[in-house]
């Protein structure tokens, strides 16, 4: 592949709502530029993006895949994003690279969540965008309804630069608003000039007066020229527009096919003329060794610098690193210096990525997206020379809060099933392993259900090893309510000596839930030597790691020893250890206990609309309402205290209730006692499952 330097580069995401229609899109853009002779199929496995095994045989797209297409001598690199709610994190890394968005809906289906999603990345992420409405050719596609959806979310910002023309129920052309000029297909995709019917004026009338209204608002000598008559030349409307797509005040709205390959040329024309070469955009990070700002710019005079924004460990293509080059020129066989890890390695090849043909380059020059091959480094590192050590700043990720327990199905896997785990969270930062000690159990988060099941399937057909999903077991603790004297003598007469510990020990509330417990003694007289008190204490610490009542830690609990008796030969700190360890198990299912329950405060952010719905479900689940807001986008958050058991399936049925539009998040905020419906269940379940393993 040619060497293209920032001018003639255009990195562009694809983002949408699942099956709207991006990887045809994608597919179609790579055909009408000769990458491929032959569009590939979702449905049939053969398209450039969707080259998982995992995406080929649930036909939608899990990982965001690069594709580059040249036209005009300016290379484009698509970055093709999942549009499923599961799979944010891919499209988050994308945007991290991109320098602008084509937002792909379906005619047929309409503006949906997806499509307000990947707006909403755009505004955070400062993106230029267009949109494509594809799917023109269906019957049921209505392009008006379309425009009127997004104008009535996003106002006059929106700016439909085509209008379609169809004949006899097919669609044919369309009207270019910007030139005021028809298009009519060839059966190759490509153009020709013809007539506007008839009935496109009066929507091409309102179109066109709205883009000369926002081509006066770029400076004061146009707006003057728009209020005094005059005609804009064709040169400053193309200047014009070119500002306010750039800077994202105004977004253009075009139209296509993508199973049929229309209208796809123009999208690529008008990726090359409206959005910005990366050096029209701004980068800095901080060099490490100044602590001065380095304002890269994806100028290729600087010093090289980059950042890796995806990585691939696939064992059938090898690991690979994605990188973005932010300054300087980077070429095989050159030293990189890793700035967060403080180490430099040797590139023995530097490659262009398409899907998951690997094209091997001399250089990558600002501005452009490669690939480095089995390096350690990880996705928000920051690479660059020694000599100039600049670091940027990390992509922020959605935080995963749907969890389940994992266990390995065979014996001896563990080991393999690490390994395969953290390979895959290397490529998907939204997936996250805990190893919950306190509760014995592995614990998965991921962003939904689905996001883990894919999981599961990868960790089979990649790499051999196989685990379930169970339900988690909630962090439940167990504590006392009341004050409590137990004696306990443990006496064992094994011919030799003998074994023997006596304690008077007094268990009552703490008052204080953050320590497990707290052991003190007031025995007198010597009734038990000094010596013996660290194994009675070890006794009680090893009980309160397991309560009596349901197998969960202990907390709030003090223990002293006020009394006991020895014997002077068959005494032993064993002895007094398992004295300890039965008079705590009798004292403290005498002392009423009880299960405290993790509360969490949860934050929900929905339309208007559906509060009414969402707080009704959260009563359900024995949440408190503690608080709602009005946000400045018209949504609102609703705080809410529950209990983290009944959070267990909330992303799908927040989702449902909500068509996917509604949000949340919580953090654990404090325990209080369970009710005693919630106990009795739970020493019910723990009782069933006691002697199995996890």
């Amino acid at each position: 592949m040619d060497i293209f330097k920032y001018e003639r580069i255009r990195n562009v995401a694809l983002l949408g709502h699942g099956s709207c229609g991006k990887t045809t899109l994608a597919e179609a853009m790579a055909f009408v530029t000769g990458v491929i002779s032959r569009q590939g199929k979702i449905e049939d496995g053969s398209t450039i993006s969707d080259y998982d095994k995992e995406e080929q045989k649930r036909t939608f797209s899990i990982n965001t895949s690069v594709i580059p297409i040249v036209s005009e001598d300016t290379k484009i690199n698509i970055l093709d994003t999942p549009g499923y709610f599961d799979f944010v994190g891919e499209a988050e890394e994308a945007v991290s690279a991109a320098d602008a968005a084509v937002i792909v809906i379906s005619a047929k289906a309409g503006v949906q969540v997806g499509t307000e999603k990947a707006w909403n990345l755009c505004e955070k992420y400062k993106l230029p965008r267009m949109f494509f409405v594809t799917d023109m050719d269906d019957d049921n596609a209505s392009y008006r309804k379309v425009v009127e959806a997004l104008q009535e979310l996003y106002g006059t910002r929106v700016a439909p630069f085509q209008l379609p023309i169809r004949e006899n129920e097919k669609f044919v052309g369309f009207v270019n608003v910007v030139k005021m000029a028809g298009r009519r297909f060839n059966d190759d995709g490509t153009y020709i000039d013809s007539d506007i019917p008839d009935y496109s004026m009066e929507y091409l009338q309102t179109y066109r007066d709205a883009l000369l209204e926002a081509v006066a608002e770029t400076s004061d000598d146009m707006m003057d020229k728009f209020f005094n008559g005059e005609e804009f030349t064709q040169a400053e409307m193309s200047t014009a527009l070119r500002k306010s797509v750039g800077d994202a005040s105004l977004v253009p709205v075009l139209m296509g096919s993508g199973t049929e390959a229309k209208g796809v040329r123009n999208l690529i024309d008008q990726i090359i003329s409206y959005f910005p070469s990366p050096n029209k955009t701004i980068i800095t990070g901080i060099n490490q060794k100044t602590g001065n700002s380095f304002h890269a710019d994806y100028d290729e005079n600087k010093e090289m610098t980059a950042k890796v924004f995806k990585t691939i460990a696939d064992p059938f293509i090898g690991k690979f690193s994605l990188i973005k080059i932010c300054s300087g020129v980077l070429k095989a066989d050159s030293t990189i210096y890793n700035v967060a890890k403080d180490v430099e390695e040797k590139i023995s090849r530097l490659y262009v990525l398409r899907g998951k043909e690997q094209i091997e380059v001399k250089e990558l020059h600002a501005g452009d997206i490669g690939a480095i091959g089995k390096l350690d480094i990880a996705t928000g590192d920051s690479i660059a020379t020694k000599a100039v050590p600049v670091v940027y700043d990390k992509p922020v990720f959605s935080v995963p809060y749907t969890y389940m327990r994992y266990v390995t199905k065979n014996k001896g896997d563990d080991d393999k099933i690490a390994s395969a785990l953290s390979k895959i969270v290397d490529e998907d930062p939204t997936i996250k392993i805990v190893n919950d000690s306190a509760n014995r159990q592995s614990l998965i988060y991921g962003i939904g259900e689905q996001q883990l099941d894919v999981v599961v399937s990868k960790l089979a057909s990649r790499y051999k090893v196989e685990i379930e999903l169970l339900k988690p077991r909630i962090p439940y603790k167990e504590t006392i309510k009341k004050k409590v004297s137990v004696q306990n003598k443990y006496k064992k007469q094994t011919g030799g000596h003998g074994q023997y510990g006596d304690v008077h020990i007094t268990f009552e509330p703490s008052d204080d839930l953050d320590k497990q417990y707290i052991f003190e003694e007031t025995v007198f007289g010597g009734a038990i030597p000094k010596n013996f008190f660290p194994a009675i204490e070890k006794g009680i610490a090893e009980c309160v790691t397991k309560g009596p009542l349901a197998g969960y830690p202990v907390v709030g609990l003090k223990a002293t020893l006020t009394d006991g008796s020895y014997h002077p030969v068959d005494s032993s700190e064993m002895a007094f250890k398992t004295a300890a360890t039965q008079a705590f198990k009798d004292g403290f299912m005498q002392a009423m206990p009880i299960l405290l329950e993790p509360i969490v405060t949860l934050r929900v952010v929905v339309p208007d609309e559906y509060t009414g719905d969402v707080m009704g479900d959260l009563n359900k689940r024995r949440g408190r309402v503690s608080g709602m807001n009005t946000l400045y986008d018209g949504r609102t958050e609703i705080l809410d205290d529950i209990p983290q058991a009944s959070l267990m399936g909330y992303s799908t049925d927040l989702r449902s209730m909500t068509g996917g539009i509604g949000e949340f998040s919580y953090e654990f905020s404090h325990y209080e006692a369970a009710p005693a419906d919630v106990q009795a269940k739970v020493v019910e379940e723990n009782a069933a499952n006691a002697g199995k393993e996890d």
